[in-house]
């Protein structure tokens, strides 16, 4: 295949985007801009899909083919366009809302059957578009328009979503880190089979400051571990905490204090078939543990788009029936005088 050089420019449309200024959107969108440029493939090679929110208006927005279509449908609209053409590559753009509410069932199928889809998921935790309700991912106790007193439901994690429905590749950025998204999503997109990135994105208007206490401050890098495959996870402002394992539980440790060294500190394996430390990680939340970005899990294995092709090519080298009439003459036969 010949390479083709673009530059993110070229994947913008000429529509207006109508995103609030401020909104987490924004972002994400020129990282996914500037990886389609940089993965060297033909535009008419893109097909960028979404389901209802905010997020969902990106296929306007994108110099690309793309589909707009209804509430919770996305992963079964991206399914079929990947199946009926497997040489392109599909990006699903969903939220909280839209993929683990009335898109719930769907997304977890897709995720079951590996097809080779891209699926960001924009995390606000709150429903944007149709003002201010509690999502899937609301935490507990969160006052919105639908729970004026807190609500009363524990949330869903997205990442453990993932691997409770088999999934092989899950990854966390946020939308303010361009370099840290860029680089998550150039590896789901070269990923081989369902890759989803959980975006934690800030609406402005419903949950502004909803990451903050994750993402702002002094000592943020504190409350950040970036996860690398085979590289140690060490985080921290002076990159002196690490994160160890100790009576089967994830720890995490000033390196230098209590005895812990370098080489107590955990090396990251995304490849990982086993599920238990990749869920630890997913696990982790502040105030005692940091919070895990990058990719996760990246787990090889054979997709749904390379079985079917398999399949299907198996089944015409040995079936009988090679045309239409095979088929009409391939049962019971009568002939009418």
């Amino acid at each position: 295949m010949s390479e083709f050089k673009y530059t993110a420019k070229d994947f913008k449309s000429t529509t207006e985007v109508r995103w609030c200024p401020g909104c987490g959107d924004h972002a994400v969108m020129n990282a996914v801009q500037r990886v389609m440029a940089e993965m060297g493939l033909n535009k008419a090679d893109y097909a960028v899909i979404s389901g209802i929110g905010c997020s969902s208006r990106f296929p306007y927005y994108m110099n690309t083919f793309g589909f707009h279509t209804i509430h919770g449908r996305g992963s079964a609209i991206a399914s079929g366009v990947k199946s009926a053409n497997p040489k392109l590559q599909v990006w699903q753009i969903t939220g909280d809302g839209d993929a683990l509410a009335i898109g719930g069932n769907h997304f977890i199928h897709l995720v079951r059957r590996n097809i080779d889809i891209n699926v960001i998921l924009f995390n606000n935790k709150i429903y944007g578009l149709t003002k201010g309700q509690f999502s899937p991912t609301t935490d507990r106790g969160a006052k919105t328009k639908t729970s004026p007193f807190g609500t009363v439901e524990d949330p869903f994690v997205a990442g453990q979503l993932v691997l409770g429905s088999r999934g092989t590749f899950f990854a966390r950025s946020i939308d303010g880190n361009m370099k840290m998204s860029q680089e998550i999503l150039k590896e789901a997109a070269e990923f081989k089979g369902t890759s989803v990135v959980e975006v934690l994105q800030n609406c402005v208007i419903f949950s502004s400051g909803i990451h903050e206490e994750i993402t702002k401050g002094e000592n943020r890098e504190d409350r950040q571990i970036y996860l690398k495959h085979g590289e140690k996870m060490i985080y921290g402002v002076n990159q002196d905490k690490g994160l160890v394992l100790i009576n089967g539980k994830l720890k995490a440790v000033t390196i230098g204090v209590d005895g812990f060294t370098m080489d107590d500190i955990l090396v990251h394996d995304a490849k990982d078939n086993d599920l238990y430390l990749h869920s630890a990680l997913i696990n982790m939340t502040i105030p005692e543990m940091p919070m895990a970005f990058g990719v996760i899990r990246a787990v090889d294995t054979m997709t749904y788009d390379y079985a079917m092709e398999a399949q299907i090519a198996e089944v015409q080298q040995s079936s009988k029936i090679k045309n239409c009439d095979d088929l009409f003459r391939s049962g019971n036969t009568w002939e009418v005088k």
